[in-house]
This record gives C-alpha cells, sequence and structure tokens, in this order.
C-alpha cells in the first residue's frame, strides 16, 4: 500500500539550542519511499549522519523564538505483516555480528532479569518464532495498553510491575523477555495507519531464522501500513528528537497516515 506519512513540531526556543533529530524513513526491505519533503521555519543549516544503529540522523541549532519542524514522505510499505509460524531460532554463534548487540541488556530492557518468566511463558513453543508469538499473546492479554499515558519511558521492569503503559512501554518489556531466551530483539519507532488514538508508534522485531519480524501487542492483530522511521536497543536509541541545554517541549505535534492512490508504481 502507499502511505503518505507527515509529522509537524512546533517549538518556542528561548536560547540558541542544538538538536539531533531521527525523522527522515529510510528505503529498506519492508517500505520504499518514493518522495519526501522536509522543512525548517526558520531556515537553519542542517548536517546529517548516520548513527550506529543506519538512522538517518540530523544536527541543527534552533535559534530563540518560534521554530517549527515538518516532514512528510510518500512510502510503499507491506499489505501484510509476514509471519512464520515454526520458524526456527537461530543459535547465538550463528548470529551476524551487527545482530549481537540486540541480546544485551540495555537501559529500558533489563534482559537479564527475565530468564525465569520467559522460560515460563514460552514453555512448550517451538524454539524461536512461536517463543516470540507466545509472548506477544501475553503482553496483548496481560500488560494494559493505555495511548497517551506517559511520556517518560519507563524499563520493562517497571512496566511488568505496574503492568500498564503505551506501546514503547509493552515492547520493552517484549523485547527484554526475548533476549533473556536469547532471542535479538529491537525497538522500533515510527508509523502505522489506522492507529487509534493517532501518534508516533512503537513496536519489537525479533530475529529469527535469518530476518526480522514484526510483533506488536498493542493491537489485536498484526496487519499492514507500518513504516518504520528508527531503530535501536530501546528508547534511548530511537527518540526522534533530542535537545541540549534548557529543556524544550513542542507546543504541537501533529502526525498524519494517509492511503494515497498508487501514483508511483
Amino acid at each position: 500500500m502507499w502511505l503518505r506519512t507527515s509529522c509537524e513540531m512546533t517549538f518556542d526556543i528561548t536560547v540558541h539550542t542544538p538538536f539531533i533529530l531521527m525523522l527522515r524513513l529510510r528505503s529498506g526491505a519492508q517500505q520504499w519511499v518514493a518522495s519526501e519533503e522536509y522543512r525548517l521555519k526558520p531556515s537553519v543549516p542542517v548536517f546529517e549522519f548516520t548513527d550506529n544503529y543506519g538512522n538517518l540522523c540530523q544536527r541543527l541549532i534552533a535559534p530563540p523564538g518560534p521554530f517549527a519542524i515538518y516532514i512528510s514522505a510518500d512510502v510503499m510499505t507491506a499489505d501484510q505483516v509476514d509471519q512464520s509460524p515454526g520458524a526456527p531460532f537461530v543459535e547465538v554463534e550463528n548470529l551476524p555480528d551487527a545482530v549481537l548487540s540486540y541480546l544485551l541488556p540495555s537501559r529500558f530492557c533489563e534482559s537479564d532479569r527475565f530468564g525465569e518468566m520467559a522460560t515460563e511463558l514460552s514453555a512448550g513453543q517451538q524454539l524461536g518464532y512461536d517463543q516470540v508469538k507466545a509472548i506477544e499473546t501475553w503482553l496483548r492479554t496481560t500488560i494494559r495498553y493505555e495511548p497517551g499515558s506517559s511520556d517518560i519511558p519507563v524499563s520493562a521492569v517497571e512496566v511488568n510491575s505496574r503492568q500498564w503503559g503505551v506501546c514503547r512501554d509493552l515492547s520493552h518489556l517484549g523485547i527484554a523477555l526475548c533476549r533473556s531466551l536469547s532471542i535479538p530483539a529491537r525497538l522500533v519507532v515510527g508509523y502505522l495507519y489506522g492507529l487509534e488514538p493517532m501518534d508516533l508508534h512503537a513496536w519489537f522485531e525479533a530475529y529469527i531464522a535469518g530476518r526480522w519480524y514484526t510483533f506488536d501487542a498493542t493491537q489485536p492483530e498484526l496487519t499492514g501500513g507500518y513504516v518504520a522511521i528508527g531503530y535501536g536497543r530501546d528508547a534511548a536509541d530511537v527518540a526522534i528528537y533530542n535537545q541540549f541545554g534548557p529543556p524544550v517541549y513542542p507546543i504541537t505535534q501533529d502526525i498524519r497516515v494517509q492511503l494515497i492512490e498508487e501514483k508511483h508504481t
């Protein structure tokens, strides 16, 4: 399907403020970016780099006063999310080097704390995809999904303790459980067509049978329409913006995902 995604944020800047943004989509196995528009008001110099996870990032200094960021893209993404029940576990010694970091505990995913729990949740499942599916099902039926309830990332341990959270929080817990079973897992931030209420979204991916598969415990079932912006070990790696100096927060934030005609084919 062809989607038009957009994100618009406005700030009131008090002093010259360095920003690192992560807003540009990249083409990959699951999506193709056909066109893009990126505007800053006022216009300032921007320097782009690729971070350790392959995400496209932009550095800039916002001047005092009103500052607006707008980006939109036309992107083709899969009509359906790939699923593969029975796909096998990959032994650690056979994992690609680039995947190994997604096995380790990270700031918000304390996988060294969940070994016994993950083993119990996935008991009786074939090693690999079916284990992660069992984790996803447990999250969906046990951890209460409350959109908009928190702007501050919390760790997997905290989510498991309080039993509720936003999409990012459920993903953190899913990632920690997967890693405790020696299944690499990573956080993805992006857009989801048809998400209610509309906002930026987070889900997780697990590395099984030589590739990454999508899992999302916040939705009744996996459908198409996922568009990834950034990948990382947890929320610390995939913030759509980081600013340095006196704290500033968006005065407004408008996220849109529209189905468009397949004019690019």
